[in-house]
């Protein structure tokens, strides 16, 4: 049986591969930007809105510009550089835990091993059948499973888990992709889960900064910074194009991270030649017996600056931001950049067929902000105009890595991912919106239909909308 681990056995091919997170260069160009001029901050936005992929120097000065009138504008670049890029649409999703156990002790988790509080749950089969259908039941059709680092959790159990989420069906309810996220897996276990029919595969650096990462890891094979770092690498070898990074904001300066998280774009990019699929940037929250420094605690003001930076800096990549951060600071972010968020999201173990109205911080990895139920985001969305979309198109047509780049770059996102969510859209109104919510949503979409000016694709979508208010599902372009 395949187990999580076998470092011992993968050899690392370049030194580089290993070490492409250089502490020194992080820091010298660091220094190098601060106080960076108006105009120096105003040629690095017009790079990034004529879809300019930018460099760690440009990102710098971005970071550094503490002026108030330049941050302005680099959020208002952001928000037309989203606009042009990704449209109206916001992909929603749903995470679904199955396993808490786990063997490393890292400070900022409610998981980690010696923290007895925790009560320790893996869902059975019939367990995840349960969530899948009250998710499926709520109108969810994208979900990430998130696992404890462990070694019963090993390749073939997730993969077992995977085709459990995917045999559900109830009623017009179906999960249509399934992400992961996961420990780091060798060569053949990657295989093992590609072959499941996954998405996306995340694994959070959490920390850029070697030291740091030393230090919040405190035991457990995940103190191992390498092993941890070439994940995705062996992913990619292992057959999965589709991969999601992230880091952990609260562990150590957030602008460390941030060049860390572009360092690690230009990483896949020069040896894969396709950058993640998603960006995670978590900030950290309470969680049962964990240990925060004060000194790196991001602020409201730094986060949302933070956003848009990512933003500009990689056009085409998708931002996630999680439940973990409160209604507010979501509504606002999603004007600068931000491309995915789950909805209606409950991380206690079993606790989407529970749904208990009481969190309980010994059940859950961290405490989420955004409590909201997914219709009164999906609600909330179409007030501001916003399209949610569950869309999966791309995964069924193979537009993933480097097709998924050769879709995206010319400005198809928009032109093919906008509709495609106004369809999914559409299927959530007819089978699980309540009255209010469906009507505004068709009002949206008559909106949206007026705009259109291909009056050739505006007929096949009119067409494929009638399809599915007769009970046709599953319609994309």
């Amino acid at each position: 049986m395949s187990i999580i681990y076998h470092p011992q056995e993968y050899k690392i091919k370049d030194e580089s591969m290993k070490n492409f997170i250089d502490h020194d260069e992080i820091i010298e160009i660091l220094e190098a930007t601060r106080n960076p001029t108006q105009e120096q901050v105003k040629t690095i936005i017009q790079k990034s809105l004529n879809k300019q992929r930018l460099s760690l120097f440009d990102t710098a000065l971005l970071v550094n510009a503490n002026d108030p009138t330049l941050v302005a504008e680099i959020k208002d670049a952001a928000k037309t550089l989203k606009q042009n890029i990704y449209g109206k649409r916001i992909v929603l999703f749903a995470p679904l835990y199955i396993g808490n156990l786990c063997i490393n002790n890292c400070t900022y988790c409610g998981f980690k091993a010696e923290n007895t509080a925790q009560k320790r749950t893996t869902l059975t089969s019939d367990d995840l059948k349960q969530e899948v259908t009250a998710l499926e039941d709520a109108g969810h059709k994208r979900l990430i499973l998130v696992y404890g680092e462990h070694p019963k959790y090993n390749a073939h159990f997730i993969a077992e888990s995977v085709q459990t989420v995917y045999s559900v069906k109830h009623k017009n309810g179906e999960i249509r992709r399934v992400n992961i996220n996961a420990a780091p897996l060798d060569i053949d276990g990657f295989r093992i889960v590609q072959e499941a029919g996954i998405g996306t595969y995340q694994i959070f650096q959490e920390t850029y900064h070697r030291e740091t990462y030393l230090k919040v890891h405190k035991s457990g094979l995940k103190r191992d910074y390498d092993w941890r770092i070439t994940g995705l690498d062996r992913a990619m070898e292992g057959g999965i194009d589709d991969l999601g990074i992230g880091a952990l904001l609260g562990l150590y300066d957030w602008r460390y991270e941030i060049m860390g998280l572009i360092r690690h774009v230009n990483h896949f990019e020069a040896v894969f030649n396709v950058g993640p699929h998603t960006i995670s940037f978590p900030r950290i929250q309470d969680a049962s017996g964990i240990e925060m420094d004060p000194r790196w605690i991001v602020s409201d003001e730094d986060f949302t600056k933070l956003v848009a930076i990512l933003r500009l800096a990689v056009p085409y990549t998708g931002l996630i931001l999680t439940a973990r951060e409160p209604a507010h600071i979501r509504d606002e972010v999603l004007q600068y950049g931000v491309s995915q968020i789950d909805g209606g999201t409950n991380i206690e173990m079993r606790g989407y067929s529970k749904d208990d109205e009481q969190q309980n911080i010994d059940k859950e990895q961290f405490e989420i902000k955004d409590k909201r139920s997914l219709n009164e985001i999906m609600e909330e969305l179409v007030d501001n105009g916003f399209i949610p979309s569950f869309c999966t198109a791309c995964y069924r047509l193979n537009r993933t890595g480097e097709h998924f780049m050769e879709f995206s770059v010319p400005g198809f996102i928009k032109r093919f991912c906008q509709p495609n969510a106004i369809l999914t859209l559409a299927e959530y109104l007819e089978d699980y919106a309540p009255q209010k919510t469906k009507t505004k949503g068709y009002q949206l979409i008559e909106k949206e239909l007026e705009a259109y000016e291909d009056i050739h694709f505006k007929e096949k979508l009119i067409k494929r909308l009638e399809k599915i208010k007769k009970g046709k599902r599953d319609l994309y372009f």
